[in-house]
């Protein structure tokens, strides 16, 4: 059981943060449902070079750093985008 801190905050148990993975810097999407509070956790963007990993499928041209910097930012975009939409229809 915890206490709700003087600003609102809650302290997430280390064993549910551990068995579901969430770090600090995760986003919390959070909402009221049927009188509770539903939490849900998307990870930050990362900063790792996505260089290579699209090789295979590229026809033999390589895309630039800036490329896959888009192409990434456009891909956490989305999947933003898309856990709102489907949390607003949740609700």
């Amino acid at each position: 059981m915890r206490k709700v801190g003087p600003k609102g905050q809650v302290v997430i148990a280390k064993e549910i943060r551990d068995e579901l993975g969430i770090e600090p810097g995760w986003l919390a999407l959070q909402r009221v449902v049927d009188g509770h509070v539903e939490l849900n956790f998307l990870p930050p963007e990362h900063d790792e070079s996505l260089k290579g990993i699209l090789a295979p499928y590229a026809n033999g041209r390589t895309a630039s750093e800036a490329e896959l910097n888009r192409a990434a930012e456009g891909a956490w975009h989305d999947a933003v985008e898309e856990e709102l939409i489907i949390l607003a229809e949740g609700s």
